[in-house]
């Protein structure tokens, strides 16, 4: 009997888990009763009941499993964490707790699945949002796209059902932020997509603070940019123009230099490295054409009128 993996994030979620594995476990005892399944929780140091919750669950459902995370390491890492903790044939790489992501589609997912297809990935053609965030997101998936080298259509998420060889290949894809959603695209493989609504939350609120998406983001542009080192080094160039506006001369100018390197290199991962030493050559040129000709403008500037001095004499 093949066997499904089904992974669930969570950081205080005590009024969704519950309702999360009913659905999940209803699926199972219906529509997907030929499979065996594992449902795996990742708790992310939640401060509230839902660890006491989760293994009151695992408890009475011996198919459920359950991650404790000793501290907080952000929704990328902890996601990843429970993936790659997984047996099953194939992995859904994410079934959210508040099931905004419809569980219903799992069915289907697997039939596209037992026909060939190694990546199976809902597209969200519908948002059920306020009209700002969903053109945020919208914006943020079209300039993901955009300067992409893979080919992925706007509005996937985490919500994939993958084959075992994918993520055995996501295993040695070596990032300190991985990017689930577009890793299994990098891996490659026979892939199909499916649009649905994503749902309004209809209990608690997102647990996802501004820095976790910025953290998203960044880690998102790091994994799929075609030109890192581009990326690199017009962040740098940027930064140190923008304090030579407030502090003249070259000293400032190394300073800033410096300091968004070794940030850089710090926050990227280590395969990273080449491609951000090229950028930051990139940036030093950049620099250097800007304080040259900042230097001939000045001169220029303080060079006599020879035309007004000819007319004098």
């Amino acid at each position: 009997m093949k066997k499904i993996s089904i992974v669930t994030p969570c950081y205080n979620e005590e009024e969704n888990v519950r309702d999360c594995h009913e659905a999940v476990r209803g699926l199972f005892d219906d529509a997907l009763a030929g499979y065996d399944h594992e449902h795996i929780f990742c708790d992310n140091a939640s401060d509230d009941r839902t660890v006491e919750i989760l293994r009151e669950i695992a408890a009475q459902d011996p198919s459920v499993k359950v991650i404790v995370n000793a501290r907080n390491f952000g929704p990328l890492r902890n996601t990843y964490n429970g993936v790659m903790a997984s047996t099953g044939d194939a992995v859904l790489l994410f079934m959210p707790a508040d099931l905004q992501d419809p569980p219903e589609l799992l069915p289907q997912f697997v039939k596209l699945w037992e026909a060939g297809n190694e990546i199976v990935y809902g597209i969200r053609a519908v948002r059920e949002e306020g009209r700002l965030m969903r053109g945020l997101r919208d914006a943020y998936y079209r300039i993901l796209t955009r300067f992409s080298e893979l080919k992925v259509p706007p509005g996937v998420g985490d919500f994939q059902l993958v084959d075992r060889r994918v993520v055995e290949a996501m295993r040695h894809v070596r990032d300190a932020y991985p990017f689930m959603r577009m890793m299994t695209f990098e891996c490659g493989g026979r892939m199909v997509g499916v649009p649905y609504t994503w749902r309004e939350r209809k209990k608690g609120f997102s647990k996802n603070r501004a820095s976790a998406l910025i953290d998203q983001g960044q880690a998102s542009v790091n994994l799929v940019a075609a030109v890192p080192s581009l990326h690199a080094g017009l962040t740098a160039a940027i930064a140190a123009f923008l304090w030579t506006r407030v502090h003249r001369g070259w000293r400032p100018v190394l300073v800033a230099y410096v300091l968004v390197m070794a940030f850089t290199l710090v926050y990227t991962a280590e395969h990273y490295v080449v491609d951000i030493l090229l950028g930051w050559a990139l940036a030093a040129v950049v620099l250097v054409g800007v304080k040259r000709f900042e230097v001939w403008k000045a001169q220029r500037s303080r060079a006599p009128d020879v035309t007004s001095i000819e007319q004098l004499s």
